[in-house]
């Protein structure tokens, strides 16, 4: 393998904790992500990814290397452009099109040779302050099942869920539950959020365990199941059709 950096040239690559795809997913790359390889094996390739430091391994029948001039221009994330549907597709030679998923990111169809149209206002994020673009972008999400690791409308989880809706609004959060606790402002009452701001849920030993975000009217949505909407109070998550609490609550953030 001759190049040191790649990027996700399919619709979506699953990474691995471990070499071996008996192993648990800890995230996936969606197309355009670009990422540094940092072990090279066999069969698999550990990679650190650009935009949140995250590790893991994919399998090296994935890999499409990438120039270090095209790594460093990707690396400015305030010329990406997120697909803002649920699917979009990219011409790849003569074999037709592939769907790309919401969050992935178009402008770098261009370093894969991909043909693609960058010309739509569809690929604006809708709303006009920046919490109407949290809310109309989680919304799109809604009934993606939960999957470990996962971050596409076909499979994504809690941290997962709430990074792709901040990123395709051009917010950066980080991967994990706990990472994205420390961002932020921390807010003292309900009352004080704003819809599109986090809320994190902790388990009886106070370790964070959840996190959604705020919707109007004391509603959250987030990943549990599948990306649901519930409502929310000082004391945590209500699932009307579970008819109990969920999730308790330890703490809310604005990053807005």
């Amino acid at each position: 393998m001759r190049s040191q950096h790649g990027i996700c040239a399919l619709s979506v690559i699953n990474v691995y904790r471990e070499p071996s795809e008996a192993s648990s997913i800890v995230n996936q790359l969606l197309y355009g992500d670009h990422f540094e390889c940092i072990e090279i094996k066999k069969f698999w390739s550990k990679i650190k990814l650009h935009y949140d430091q995250t590790e893991g391994y994919i399998l090296n029948s994935l890999f499409t290397p990438l120039e270090p001039g095209d790594f460093e221009a990707l690396s400015d994330y305030s010329k990406a452009i997120y697909n803002q549907n649920l699917t979009h597709y990219a011409l790849v030679g003569e074999h037709g099109a592939m769907p790309l998923l919401i969050g992935s990111r178009l402008d770098a169809s261009s370093k894969i040779k991909h043909e693609l149209d960058l010309s739509q206002d569809a690929f604006k994020v809708e709303g006009i302050t920046v919490s109407e673009q949290l809310v109309n972008t989680a919304l799109k999400y809604t009934y993606a099942p939960y999957m470990l690791g996962g971050k596409s409308p076909f499979g994504i989880d809690a941290s997962g869920f709430t990074q792709m809706v901040y990123k395709t609004c051009h917010l950066f959060l980080e991967r994990d539950i706990l990472s994205q606790s420390n961002q932020g402002q921390t807010l003292s009452f309900i009352e004080e959020s704003k819809p599109g701001d986090l809320a994190f849920f902790d388990d009886p030993e106070g370790n964070l365990i959840h996190v959604g975000l705020v919707l109007p009217n004391n509603y959250i949505i987030h990943a549990h199941g599948c990306v649901r909407i519930d409502r929310l109070d000082h004391t945590g998550i209500f699932n009307p059709e579970l008819n109990q609490y969920t999730h308790s609550l330890r703490v809310l953030k604005t990053l807005q």
